[in-house]
């Protein structure tokens, strides 16, 4: 196969894109994503918009890595890539504080549960508890969701300075359902709320049929670090029985979260 594939793209004249290896690769696993989470060679192509040649050696070199996985003709991110990933600051400090609370919420609300934290204008999912109730279209750990129109997204905007905000609601706002607000303002109207509430939501906004309820969680200087959420139909997650319950986990969080925050740091030097 890789015979063939070099040969095609001689035949093409397509050259090697000056890039290095490390370029290649992130543009690699740039290609991935919540909808694209095992791709073949002419999808991994058609993604990165790089030679045939070129992504086949790139995909073949990180495979062997245990950057990707591959799976007869089709490949996937690694596990070692979870592995790494799990080292992270974030993921150490922050999931070891909050997820007993994230475990008694799941426990009280039978529903999914997930810890997002903001990263540029996506907001990542870095835990995920699931619900008694099947939600594939719900973002797995280490994926992610919009900010503008998730429920964790606007928990922690509405906290936000306002450079952040304006950094994500000048971009474009694409219409997810016929519920997704996708104007600045009426955003914005959405945010100012969340402060004397202490809960953001969205409704049928990401996905018909499944509603959000976020609420934020604090670190030691009182500026938000993530925010934890509850999903789930509809009809099940309803700010009068679920807010409460996040509103509680989220400040038990940011109570654990800040007792541990000196330990920690002490434990990175």
């Amino acid at each position: 196969m890789g015979d063939d594939t070099t040969r095609s793209d001689a035949e093409r004249g397509e050259r090697e894109t000056p890039m290095s290896g490390l370029e290649r690769a992130a543009t690699i696993f740039g290609a991935f994503d919540a909808t694209h989470r095992e791709l073949s060679l002419a999808g991994l192509v058609a993604r990165c918009g790089l030679p045939r040649s070129t992504v086949y050696r790139a995909a073949e070199r990180m495979a062997g890595l245990g950057w990707l996985d591959k799976f007869g003709t089709r490949y996937r991110i690694g596990s070692r890539l979870f592995e790494i990933a799990s080292l992270a600051p974030i993921r150490l400090q922050l999931r070891e504080a909050v997820l007993p609370f994230l475990h008694d919420l799941h426990n009280a609300t039978m529903t999914t549960v997930q810890l997002g934290v903001l990263e540029g204008d996506r907001i990542l999912v870095v835990e995920k508890i699931s619900g008694h109730r099947p939600m594939p279209m719900l973002s797995q750990t280490g994926g992610v969701v919009p900010v503008y129109c998730s429920a964790l997204g606007r928990a922690i905007l509405a906290y936000s300075d306002r450079e952040t905000v304006d950094a994500v609601l000048d971009a474009e706002l694409p219409q997810r359902t016929p519920r997704t607000l996708t104007t600045k303002t009426a955003i914005l109207r959405e945010l100012t709320a969340v402060p004397s509430r202490g809960w953001a939501t969205e409704r049928e906004e990401g996905n018909i049929g499944v509603s959000c309820i976020a609420a934020p969680i604090f670190g030691p200087l009182g500026e938000v670090v993530a925010a934890v959420s509850v999903s789930g139909p509809s009809a099940a997650v309803r700010a009068d029985r679920i807010a409460p319950a996040v509103c509680m986990a989220a400040a038990a969080s940011s109570r654990a979260y800040f007792a541990a925050a000196p330990r920690m740091d002490s434990a990175l030097r």
